[in-house]
């Protein structure tokens, strides 16, 4: 009867060349590595396998330099960092827990997904949107602004909801632009920055491709440490990835950075020096990534440059995407 499966060495990954070494005393065929002379039975059926002759599941991952077996090295917190059996490769490599990847800021909005059941027109609310975070207008001005222009009387608490209730739309145009783009450049560009919301402190974490100034993704949280780095990082692995990522010398970088983006160079320059609610940063990234052209870039939104382009249906299907 042949077998159904492939016979690999559970030592180093040989899986094909072999000796025929006898039989175990259940009479169960051995084999014997002729790469690393390890003798191992594989029809033999092993607690909680299942069935016979499955391939035995590793305890820890393979290293992912030479594909051989690893040993847990240490076990932190947040993540556990292990190291090849091999002793000539005898590589590193760190892995974040599940437990300690939490989903970013970015992620978590709140609000209208459309523009339907609303008292104004689409057009007043597009108008207001693009005045507060394009024209860097107050609430009371917007409202003075279209009182005066289109006689239409708007409360400013109501331009404030505007700015925020409708994240959630915008950030459903940006996932559906995004595999439109191509990120995949030299360089992604991380930071954090301490703001202030509501009077208390929080740190907000972006990570900026360098060629089209594309923000990538944010993060906003009340805790300045690795796990909030790996949230942030973590999600932009999804869009891409560069040839090096550029941080300060802030140490929470180095190991998701080593962990999240194998191959990619870590450099680390002196400090940048840089001394609202998530809704908020969300609308503001979208206008800056699709909306706000850019003088640097020629006029151009950093959407446009990363390679976006569309056509005249999908301009009516995306409000003030360029």
């Amino acid at each position: 009867m042949a077998k159904s499966y492939q016979i690999s060495c559970p030592k180093c990954n040989n899986n094909h060349s072999f000796y025929r070494y006898g039989k175990d005393p259940d009479g169960y065929q051995k084999y014997l590595c002729r790469v690393c002379n390890h003798q191992f039975v594989p029809d033999r059926p092993r607690a909680g396998a299942g069935q016979i002759g499955r391939p035995r599941q590793r305890d820890y991952p393979s290293c992912p330099v030479c594909g051989k077996a690893s040993f847990l090295h240490h076990d932190y917190e947040h993540y556990s960092n292990y190291r090849c059996c091999d002793k000539r490769c005898n590589h590193s490599f760190f892995v974040w827990k599940a437990t300690a990847i939490s989903s970013p800021s970015m992620s978590q909005l709140f609000g209208k997904h459309n523009f339907k059941r609303m008292r104004y027109p689409v057009y007043l609310i597009i108008t207001a949107l693009t005045m507060f975070y394009l024209g860097k207008n107050s609430f009371r001005n917007i409202s003075l602004i279209l009182r005066t222009s289109f006689g239409v009387k708007v409360s400013h608490t109501t331009i404030s909801n505007w700015c925020s209730n409708f994240a959630p739309l915008f950030d459903d145009m940006r996932i559906q632009l995004m595999p439109l783009l191509d990120l995949n450049s030299d360089e992604w560009h991380a930071d954090e920055t301490v703001v202030k919301v509501n009077g208390v402190k929080y740190y907000i974490w972006f990570v900026v491709d360098s060629e089209t100034r594309f923000v990538i993704g944010f993060h906003l949280s009340p805790h300045r440490d690795s796990p909030q780095a790996v949230s942030v990082l973590h999600e932009a692995r999804k869009q891409g990835k560069p040839a090096a990522i550029v941080t300060d010398r802030y140490s929470a970088y180095k190991v998701p950075i080593k962990s999240l983006f194998d191959g990619v160079r870590h450099i680390r320059v002196e400090s940048f020096k840089d001394d609202i609610s998530n809704n908020l940063i969300s609308m503001f990234v979208f206008f800056f990534n699709f909306v706000r052209p850019h003088s640097a870039l020629n006029g151009l939104t950093p959407a446009q440059v990363a390679g976006l382009k569309l056509s005249k249906k999908q301009k009516r299907e995306y409000p003030l995407v360029a």
